[in-house]
């Protein structure tokens, strides 16, 4: 069992001299001690370095299984999902000053603040980003994993686009944009409409079209559809994707009440909205 401290697993020196049957076996040796300790830094909420693991269990250049490919989102998520948290908090703050000039300092201080916590979320977005196209896109085979990848893919540069202006937020759109319809046609072809991930996918594809296209008409069309195929077929899904299926079944209708009325009341102040960041990363095995 890996304990708080330890070095992150390294091959042997003589790897590249050994012949094949060896090398397979130190890759696995080496792929279960980093996985064992990703699991531990999830424990113990060490983040970092659970991405860290991770992120070299991916460059192992083969196919992650469904734990790995999970452990690698649950990573991510947190890293991003603290940042993103306090960057929404900064920018309230930062908002609200700019109508008190008499406190420049602080006002600089908080601009100072929201700027470091982005060169921070672009950091991590541009390097799982660069994980999911050297690596994890490239190796995915399964059906499962090339969605859940695109998907992942449409999330991270839907973050950047959150916070980014102008050129950098057209091109961060566009590209959440691709990725996300790359994974709608796999998971329309593939996957069922009560599977999981194709129900996560729908979930924030419907956030980007509310949150960075501003189009709550598309984003309701998207999120009704998924909801009410997902229905059509309820009695066929298997007790062990139940669970999941039905808890992003019902952020989908949560959502959907929250736009339907945003675009009845033609409010100016979007309301908080879910997406699938906010919930645990399960799917059906």
């Amino acid at each position: 069992m890996a304990e708080q401290g330890d070095k992150r697993p390294e091959l042997p020196e003589n790897f590249e001299q050994l012949n094949d049957s060896e090398k397979m076996f130190y890759t696995n040796l080496h792929r279960w001690d980093l996985v064992e300790n990703a699991k531990f830094a999830e424990m113990t909420e060490r983040y970092e370095e659970m991405v860290n693991h991770m992120k070299d269990v991916a460059r192992v250049n083969e196919e992650l299984s469904v734990e790995e490919r999970n452990l690698l989102s649950v990573a991510y998520k947190n890293v991003i999902g603290a940042r993103r948290a306090s960057w929404r908090i900064v920018s309230s703050i930062e908002q609200k000053d700019k109508t008190r000039e008499d406190d420049s300092q602080k006002i600089e201080q908080v601009k100072g603040c929201r700027v470091e916590i982005e060169q921070e979320l672009t950091q991590i977005c541009d390097d799982i980003l660069d994980l999911l196209e050297k690596s994890l896109i490239p190796n995915a085979k399964s059906s499962e994993s090339k969605v859940f990848y695109h998907k992942m893919k449409g999330d991270y540069h839907r973050y950047l686009a959150e916070f980014s202006l102008d050129s950098k937020r057209k091109s961060a759109s566009d590209q959440s944009l691709a990725a996300y319809k790359t994974a709608v046609e796999i998971a329309g072809i593939e996957l069922t409409p009560t599977h999981p991930i194709r129900l996560g996918l729908a979930l924030n594809f419907s956030v980007f079209y509310y949150e960075i296209l501003n189009s709550p008409d598309r984003a309701c069309r998207l999120a009704k559809t998924a909801f009410d195929d997902a229905i059509a077929e309820l009695d066929n899904l298997n007790e062990e994707s139940y669970k999941d299926s039905t808890l992003i079944m019902q952020l989908l209708r949560d959502n959907l009440t929250l736009w339907t009325s945003d675009i009845k009341n033609e409010t100016t102040e979007k309301p908080d909205i879910e997406d699938l960041e906010e919930t645990p990363q399960t799917e059906a095995s």
